[in-house]
């Protein structure tokens, strides 16, 4: 699929095919979603292994952070769809009785999903469910870096869904930017703010409606209240988890001064205890050279205070501790997106409150504390997508919240309910009835009418 014509074409059937009510039918969106599991149950064993290849990971890692939130969301709507679809009765204010207001959720037609190279299943085909599910056609676009995942998709989902319907194309930038020229009624793209930008210029040429998941320096904040055990231990196993190839992962960590070599200490007692050698079952390797020599360059080996190791043949990086970072530091200019753990020191909480509000607004942020004062300063003060206190990355595994970050961390959230209503325009009706009106809204318009209207309003 290499020409614009093509994509044209596709979108084309895909207008066409919603156009004359193809997914109005509820029960015809559930058969498509089971129609999905089955196709991911079938192939399971081909999608584990599709992504050994790319990433070495484990089936444990990628059914317990790909697959398994894949059935979660198609089971989720399989049970709720009927109750999400339908119209919602809402309260009339007494100007417009006698009468009675609707809210209808809508899909929003044809849409276009993007997903991103370092969960390829799940950032793919999570967002497409909600799509599905709230009734609109699908041209899904997975990240092309990742190639065998990209590839399995596209062979077991355009081999059983209809063009019409749900598809796949694979491609590059050419061809993203290729199918971005074409006219959506929703895009959905994961991935860098950079690229976001792009996705964003492009979609408001059409007006198109954009829900964009981002990233960002993610952080994390230990205090002198907190288990020190219980934050290294979670800390560690949030930050190298997929070589800390995760959005949500904590890129930095500000620790207080008193408990900083007490924290290091466990922090390395976790590393060793979790076995991350090359090849592992418990690890995984950074996705291509590109990315590895990015980040080989972030690590100052002055600064190491356990790892450092690089294998440039098996795209392994050790997880890696550096300390005493400050804000001028190369590792500090991006967003590391590899298992590397900058550790910054503190001594007062409102002045590192009042830091990280001075930066961009992450997708994720975590608090390591027992201290209430603390736990609802970094809640009211520090603007962040989603968190946690005393955990990391978990509350992505928690199907009632909402997933999504806020100003450069993106915009919109999805996941389940909140998944469906990113893919659905709620059309708001009031339906008047045709008797008992009063005249006071029509001219000529009076000073009593206008009292009239004062109190009403």
């Amino acid at each position: 699929m290499d020409s614009n014509k093509n994509f044209e074409e596709i979108l084309f059937q895909q207008k066409v095919f919603f156009n004359k009510g193809g997914l109005q039918d509820i029960s015809f969106r559930k058969k498509l979603l089971r129609l999905l599991k089955n196709v991911i149950t079938a192939h399971e064993k081909d999608l584990y292994q599709a992504i050994q290849q790319d990433f070495g990971k484990s089936e444990f890692e990628t059914y317990s952070t790909e697959i398994s939130f894949i059935y979660q969301e198609i089971d989720y709507f399989l049970k709720n769809l009927n109750k999400l679809t339908k119209p919602k009765t809402i309260s009339t204010n007494i100007v417009n009785q006698p009468g009675s207001s609707t809210i209808y959720y809508e899909p929003y037609g044809s849409s276009l999903v993007i997903g991103a190279w370092n969960y390829p299943y799940q950032l793919s085909l999570v967002p497409s469910i909600s799509a599905l599910a709230a009734g609109n056609t699908v041209l899904l676009k997975p990240s092309e870096i990742p190639e065998r995942t990209a590839n399995i998709m596209e062979k077991i989902i355009n081999e059983s869904f209809p063009v019409e319907v749900f598809h796949v194309v694979n491609g590059g930038v050419k061809e993203t930017t290729e199918i971005l020229r074409l006219k959506f009624d929703k895009i959905f793209f994961t991935g860098s703010p950079k690229v976001g930008k792009i996705v964003y210029k492009a979609a408001a040429e059409h007006l198109t409606p954009v829900t964009l998941e981002l990233g960002g320096k993610s952080l994390a904040i230990v205090t002198p209240s907190a288990d020190l055990k219980v934050a290294a231990r979670r800390l560690v196993w949030g930050k190298y988890l997929n070589a800390g190839q995760t959005c949500i992962a904590p890129d930095y960590i500000y620790v207080h001064e008193d408990i900083k070599a007490e924290f290091i200490k466990n922090v390395k007692t976790h590393i060793q205890q979790y076995n991350y050698k090359p090849k592992s079952e418990n690890y995984t390797r950074i996705i291509n050279r590109k990315h590895f020599e990015r980040l080989t360059k972030l690590i100052d080996p002055k600064k190491v205070v356990f790892g450092g190791e690089a294998d440039k043949e098996k795209l392994h990086i050790a997880p890696t501790v550096i300390d005493d970072v400050s804000w001028e530091d190369k590792v500090m200019q991006e967003e590391i997106f590899g298992p590397i753990m900058p550790l910054l020191t503190y001594k007062d909480f409102d002045q590192v409150v009042e830091t990280i509000k001075d930066h961009e607004n992450p997708l994720s942020a975590y608090i390591f504390t027992s201290d209430s004062t603390e736990k609802e300063k970094f809640i009211k003060d520090i603007q962040f997508g989603g968190g946690c206190i005393n955990d990391t990355i978990m509350h992505i595994a928690n199907p009632n919240l909402p997933f999504g970050g806020i100003g450069n961390s993106g915009m919109g959230n999805y996941h389940q309910k909140y998944g469906f209503e990113a893919f659905s325009h709620r059309k708001a009706v009031l339906d008047k009835a045709t008797w008992g009106e009063p005249k006071i809204k029509y001219p000529p318009y009076s000073k009593s009418g206008k009292n009239w209207i004062r109190r009403l309003m």
